[in-house]
Parts: structure tokens; C-alpha cells; sequence
């Protein structure tokens, strides 16, 4: 009698292109952090601090925008093809305050051709407060 042995292979992300993808200067500026990466999915983290915050003193949602696109780009580059945005859009459900922190969970929806569509749920502390979707272009290597 033999054993079987087999496994099931799971696609992981190459080093190089995680690497690439966890070097964002401008999440570094704003202290976005990857906090996971698979093929066709991402997940980022933000906490909301004082500097994030508009002349009305609430959290600008530019930073909330910037953690869901930066869950999009890390999602849809995760595969090592270029993949530059062709339209995104985001809706704003609930206030975020100082200290929350914010999680962007990436998912790709659609491929096809040489496009692809990527929804990101935003959640701060466990509540959504905003939907972000994507689509991109997938460049020529």
C-alpha cells in the first residue's frame, strides 16, 4: 500500500516582487504597512494620527483613499506583471478618528484580457468605512 504524499501547491508571491511592492516611498511616508500579500490579494494597515488629519481636524480622506489604493496596487502587481491603474473609485460609508486603524483588504474580482478588477473593503477597528474598486492595466513585462 503506498501513501499519498501529494500537496497542494499554493502560489506564493516572488521575494523580489514583495520586496518591490513593501519599498512604496510614499507608503513609508504616510506609514501605510503591508501586512499581507498573495497572488490577487493584499492587505494594508494604517493608524490615523494627528498629521492625517484636514482643516476640518478629522481624519482627510485622502488617507483613507491612500490605504485602500495601496492595498489595489500591492493586490494587482502581486503576480510580478506591471500593472499600472486605469480608473479607481472609492465611496466613504462612516468617520474614522485618531488612533483607529485602518484595514484595506484587496481582492481580485475580475481578469481578463489585459485588464483586470480589484474591490477593497476598508475597515476601521472592524466596521467598514469605505469601498474602493479598481481596474488596471497589465503591462507587457
Amino acid at each position: 500500500m503506498t501513501e499519498d504524499t501529494s500537496e497542494v501547491a499554493v502560489d506564493a508571491v516572488d521575494d523580489d516582487v514583495a520586496a518591490r511592492i513593501r519599498s512604496d516611498a510614499y507608503c513609508e511616508t504616510l506609514g501605510i504597512d503591508l501586512a499581507v500579500v498573495e497572488p490577487g490579494y493584499a492587505v494594508t494597515e494604517l493608524v490615523v494620527t494627528e498629521d492625517l488629519l484636514n482643516f476640518h481636524g478629522t481624519p482627510h480622506g485622502g488617507a483613507v483613499y491612500s490605504v485602500a489604493d495601496a492595498a489595489f496596487a500591492a493586490a494587482s502587481n502581486s503576480r510580478g506583471d506591471p500593472a499600472v491603474a486605469l480608473e479607481t473609485n472609492i465611496s466613504y460609508l462612516d468617520a474614522v478618528d485618531v488612533g483607529d486603524r485602518l484595514t484595506a483588504t484587496a481582492e481580485e474580482t475580475h481578469v481578463g484580457g489585459r485588464t483586470a478588477e480589484y474591490e477593497v473593503e476598508v475597515t476601521a477597528e472592524g466596521d467598514r468605512v469605505a469601498t474602493f474598486r479598481g481596474r488596471v492595466y497589465l503591462l507587457d513585462d
